[in-house]
């Protein structure tokens, strides 16, 4: 058997042993909606959608956070089921359970249940928990007990429970700090209507005359966008046919009897007024055609009811999944549906109406979406609204009653690339001068005078994003400023035994192996205790970490990346509680005589990240000396102007094992200008 939705295959005596939810249901099976993170689009082998569950042959997504992978069309319709790295304010909770993913397993791996293979380079199979990755049959994991203990990594792990991030409006990319420009080798106009192309490729354009291709748009947004489905139906086909096609097409999982499909023509959309399209010639243009022949294009729409069913749920369950079903009709409001929902929630009828709100949240795969109703609005109207928008969106959308609390609002962020030195008044008036920042709603937190960098708190989200979009295009002193969002670590809650790993990579160094680095350190730990040198240096890093009673430090780069580091973290020991963490290192660099000396290698060649992880937990610490080289200032020479020369400073330097003062340090120099320049040409160690 074969699903008509999903591709799921089956033998007849396996189906009653299929544990797998469909595509089309398994938004409705989301615990806590957390949206994924997708880097550029890139070229992945032996990989399946997880949507679809075919191979990715094409440039396809995949989360920097867990291990999705999907189609370029089918991104719109994967659920927000990422791993919760963080707490954001909406339904936090201390334990922690399995995060299932399935498929994309190497054929080698075994069942911690029955112990035989569960992987396969064939098809979708398997499932891995993102956390502790535990791996397991889909029919063995059910019985897995469901407590995340984080694996063999536990004592390096940032457990997600003691981080803090209030995130709103910034992109996941922006939260977990990676950086957007790793554009791998894709046009830009490619994802404007990939979703447009990559649905053909499922429906081979069919040139028997007994079969017709339809376009099917699921709502006003799609027609905005020009975004639609293809489906292939017979010529003869009835209408019901057509409807059922065009819902699977869209992963719609309700009775085909509820919806009607609506031609596509100038009228249909003047009827709903959504579109103020400006080339108005090329639609009229579009119904001339329709007249003559059946129409090629159809917008799917719900039919219009007197009363639907629709599931609340409540958003202070630490545990489990539960949901109230409540119809509503034409009169009920918001504070009604709440009145109504409360008892049967057993809260009690004294509590009083004001202390709840019901907040509209749209799962979307790359952003959810939270919308706090209107006492008056009308459910139904609501309902409406979201139909005809898309019917799409209305399966990813769910209603949740939240209690009203307090909720502090207080967004980090890391300015770095200042002028050093300053006092915390002038850089607030910089600030001031050059982002307009408000000073009712910013303050300067934090302030590393030697690095000219500072740590805003932010209590608004739209001041934090304009700040942050701000900063990236403006210059001060010819100096371009950077900005990085930064998490709260809370010290209070991290485990007794626990020591993070903090990881620092450096993807320019010597072999370019840092890319893949980062990917599967974000993937193997928490990706809040990863971060990428380029952007922001160790500082931000080091912030992050600052209230952390013991950690430990990993760095990925050549010797003068771990110089950096250990520069970077001589100037501000005396801000961290743990002032002493050791440092492991994974020698990415060109020459990496400090790796070697400390017995990390000569170079890393493409070892598993796992046990690289394994062997810094195992690791011994050993004390390494450190040198501090005093450069003195040279005598202004005779003769110059009023016998007053502008003399340098004194300079001073940090060094570990050599100091070099001539020709070795121009070669040098020299060779990191020229890879600087054409990074093409020195693509590997």
């Amino acid at each position: 058997f074969i699903s008509t939705v999903c591709n799921f295959m089956s033998h007849e005596k396996c189906l009653k042993n299929v544990k797998i939810p469909c595509s089309c249901i398994a938004p409705s099976l989301v615990r806590v909606p957390v949206a994924h993170c997708f880097g550029p689009p890139g070229h992945y082998k032996r990989k399946f959608c997880t949507v679809c569950r075919k191979s990715l042959e094409s440039p396809a997504f995949r989360c920097e956070v867990c291990e999705l992978h999907v189609h370029t069309d089918c991104i719109l319709f994967a659920c927000s089921d990422c791993r919760q790295c963080h707490q954001d304010g909406h339904q936090d909770h201390d334990t922690y359970h399995h995060h299932w993913r399935e498929g994309n397993l190497s054929s080698s791996a075994r069942c911690e249940v029955c112990k035989k293979t569960c992987g396969s380079s064939e098809v979708l199979s398997g499932m891995r928990c993102e956390w502790c990755g535990i791996l397991a049959h889909a029919a063995c994991y059910v019985i897995v007990t469901p407590e995340c203990t984080f694996g063999r990594l536990r004592n390096m792990i940032l457990p997600p429970s003691c981080v803090q991030l209030f995130s709103r409006n910034f992109s996941k990319l922006h939260c977990f700090r990676i950086s957007e420009n790793l554009q791998t080798e894709s046009d830009e106009d490619d994802d404007v209507d990939g979703s447009t192309q990559g649905s053909a490729k499922d429906v081979q354009i069919s040139t028997e005359s007994s079969k017709q291709t339809l376009k099917i748009f699921d709502g006003n947004d799609a027609v905005k966008r020009n975004q639609f489905r293809l489906i292939s139906v017979p010529r003869i086909a009835k209408n019901e046919e057509v409807v059922e096609a065009a819902l699977r097409a869209y992963y719609i999982n309700d009775d085909q009897q509820e919806y009607e499909l609506q031609t596509f023509t100038q009228q249909a959309l003047l009827s709903d007024d959504v579109i103020n399209r400006n080339d108005s010639a090329e639609d009229s243009n579009l119904g001339s055609v329709f007249r003559e022949s059946i129409p090629e294009a159809w917008i799917i729409r719900a039919k219009p009811k007197d009363e639907e069913v629709i599931r609340i749920y409540p958003a202070w369950l630490k545990v489990g999944m539960a949901y109230v079903s409540l119809r509503v009709n034409k009169d009920s409001t918001t504070q009604s549906v709440i009145k109504e929902v409360l008892p049967l929630l057993g809260r009690q009828q004294m509590e009083c109406l004001q202390n709840f709100k019901l907040v509209e949240v749209l799962m979307g795969s790359k952003q959810v979406q939270r919308m706090v109703l209107d006492n008056q609005e009308l459910i139904l109207n609501r309902l409406k609204d979201i139909k005809k928008t898309s019917i799409r969106q209305m399966n990813q959308t769910r209603f949740y009653i939240v209690e009203n609390s307090k909720s502090i609002v207080r967004v980090n962020l890391f300015v770095g690339g200042l002028p050093p030195q300053l006092s915390p008044e002038e850089y607030t008036n910089i600030l001031k001068d050059e982002l307009a920042i408000k000073t009712n709603v910013v303050s300067v937190s934090h302030v590393y005078q030697a690095q000219g960098a500072v740590v805003l708190e932010i209590s608004c989200f739209s001041e934090a994003e304009r700040i942050y979009m701000l900063v990236k295009d403006t210059t001060v002193n010819d100096k371009p400023l950077n900005a990085v969002v930064i998490p709260e670590v809370v010290a209070s809650k991290i485990p007794q035994n626990c020591c993070p790993l903090l990881v620092f990579v450096n993807p320019k160094s010597g072999g370019l192996k840092g890319r893949d680095l980062l990917y599967s350190f974000r993937k193997l730990l928490n990706p809040h205790q990863v971060f990428e040198l380029t952007n922001g240096g160790p500082l931000p890093g080091f912030h992050t970490f600052s209230k952390v009673p013991s950690f430990r430090v990993l760095v990925c780069g050549g010797d003068g990346t771990v110089g950096w580091v250990l520069g970077a973290l001589e100037e501000i020991r005396h801000k961290l509680v743990c002032s002493e963490p050791s440092v492991a290192i994974l020698p990415l660099g060109t020459g990496n005589d400090l790796g070697r000396v400390l017995r990390w290698g000569a170079g890393y060649s493409g070892e598993d990240p796992y046990s690289i992880l394994v062997s810094v937990d195992e690791a011994d610490d050993v004390l390494m000396d450190r040198w501090t080289i005093l450069l003195d200032a040279e005598e202004p020479a005779e003769g110059t102007e009023n016998g007053v020369a502008e003399s340098e400073p004194p300079k001073i330097v940090q060094m570990n094992n050599y100091c070099g003062l001539g020709i070795d340090a121009e070669l040098s120099l020299d060779f990191h200008h020229a890879r600087e320049e054409e990074p093409g040409k020195f693509n590997s160690r």
